[in-house]
């Protein structure tokens, strides 16, 4: 099995995901994490979902001030996205990469329609005529509405400042001039052509359409991939993908959160205008089911393939050594969503018996909380999210509450009994091993009943 895999399976999958645009669009997106995290932060100061807490910064006034944090760090998550797709393709091709982001912010920025008015509740507040000196660009462009088109901006700025730097069609200065000067010199051509060049379809965008080219996407593009990621089927296809990338040891997590992280954390976001709107968060409303925080908290938590109930196997019902040792070594970082050592020490990877409770679990944990969020018994998510790396149960309070903490926890105690019967036959392997007998020869004993019983 692991010869037809490695010959038919693996080569297809691994010439994907080191393909140059998915790599620039997963290093890139490593770029937006930090900021989401402390945005999300600043967000929990200001939402905590306790409702003592709640009233007590109200009446603080400091909610505004928490609001200022987390609009100018998640609020803007498109920004930092198209800036460092586009540096990390430079990056990768071998050239100085920081131009090239800048250049992909501008180029962002060009596409863009400033807006010369301000309105609240749908009514205007300040004419055109007022706030004629003070255009600007309407934030929502900057987050989550924005991705779709800061995800293709960045991937276009990066292919063709590239080529520009591959074919020397760039100003060249002598030796003798600093580096930093010389690079600037090296971005003028290729930025001169991209300002242009998104200018240009600034101006198609404008005249045909009547409106902007991030609208356009954010409307035939965008709503409908988020439509996509939101639905049921959009969730397992989800919940599928990390485990079986990692069954070939392939990081699911990277590559899928890559990938479909910024649809995510866009149904996230659109979750959480809604709140700030004053109206309730309902499917009703617009409201999304999958978010971020339902991969996060309920596919990989306790890391992909939610592998804890196969830790809690190991540490206190495994009876070969190996797995012993392993699990108490494993439980620490089980509890901080790290599962590497599982992963390849179990192991998990290739390993046909564990890979039916790695794919079962999450898939499992996804649906049930899909339905809890469906019928109302957990809260949908609105923008809060956690460090990756906090620990179950405490993460599903701070992005949902006392009912979400709970929920996670059921779902953590069902991944036990998912793991159990694969988890025991596999200790049952070790252990033959361990008393000196072969695989082929344990599998063959436990063949024999059911074979007599054929016969």
């Amino acid at each position: 099995m692991q010869n037809w895999i490695n010959q038919h399976i693996l080569p297809p999958i691994m010439r994907f995901v080191t393909t140059r645009p998915i790599n620039a669009l997963k290093n890139g997106m490593l770029y937006v994490m930090p900021f989401t995290i402390v945005g999300s932060i600043f967000l929990l100061l200001a939402n905590l979902p306790v409702p003592a807490w709640s009233n007590w910064m109200a009446s603080t006034g400091m909610v505004p001030y928490w609001n200022v944090a987390y609009n100018s760090s998640f609020a803007i998550m498109a920004l930092f996205a198209v800036v460092g797709i586009a540096y990390s393709w430079v990056h990768d091709e071998g050239y100085e990469p920081l131009p090239a982001g800048l250049l992909a912010a501008v180029c962002f920025f060009i596409v863009m329609r400033p807006s010369n008015g301000v309105t609240l509740n749908d009514k205007v507040v300040a004419t055109p005529a007022q706030m004629a000196q003070t255009t600007f660009i309407d934030r929502d462009w900057l987050g989550g509405k924005g991705m779709i088109a800061a995800i293709l901006i960045g991937l276009i700025v990066g292919i063709v400042y590239s080529w520009f730097l591959k074919k020397n069609i760039t100003i060249k200065l002598p030796d003798q001039v600093p580096p930093n000067v010389a690079a600037s010199f090296t971005a003028l051509i290729p930025a001169t052509v991209l300002i242009t060049g998104f200018m240009l379809i600034y101006v198609f965008f404008d005249k045909v359409t009547k409106s902007t080219m991030t609208e356009w996407i954010y409307s035939t593009i965008q709503t409908p991939l988020q439509g996509l990621t939101d639905s049921f089927g959009g969730m397992l296809a989800i919940a599928f993908l990390v485990p079986f990338l990692w069954f070939f040891g392939v990081h699911g997590a990277t590559i899928v959160g890559g990938i479909m992280g910024p649809l995510l954390q866009a149904n996230a976001q659109a979750n959480q205008q809604i709140l700030d709107s004053g109206k309730a968060l309902t499917l009703a409303n617009g409201g999304h089911i999958v978010t971020q925080q339902l991969m996060d908290q309920f596919m990989t938590v306790t890391g992909s393939g939610m592998t804890i109930g196969l830790v809690v196997f190991m540490v206190f019902f495994a009876k070969s050594a190996q797995w012993k040792t392993l699990g108490r070594l494993s439980i620490v970082p089980g509890v901080f969503n790290i599962n590497e050592p599982v992963l390849f020490a179990a192991p998990v990877v290739m390993n046909p018996i564990l890979g039916i409770p790695f794919f079962a679990a999450p898939m499992a944990s996804a649906i049930l909380t899909w339905v809890a969020i469906r019928f109302g018994w957990i809260p949908m998510f609105g923008g809060t999210m956690v460090p990756w790396t906090t620990p179950p149960i405490f993460s599903g309070f701070l992005v949902g509450g006392v009912r979400t903490a709970i929920w996670q926890a059921l779902m953590l105690v069902l991944t036990f009994f998912i793991y159990l019967p694969f988890a025991r036959k596999q200790d049952q392997i070790l252990l033959a091993q361990e008393n000196g007998e072969s695989t082929e020869d344990f599998l063959k004993e436990e063949a024999a009943p059911v074979e007599d019983a054929a016969k």
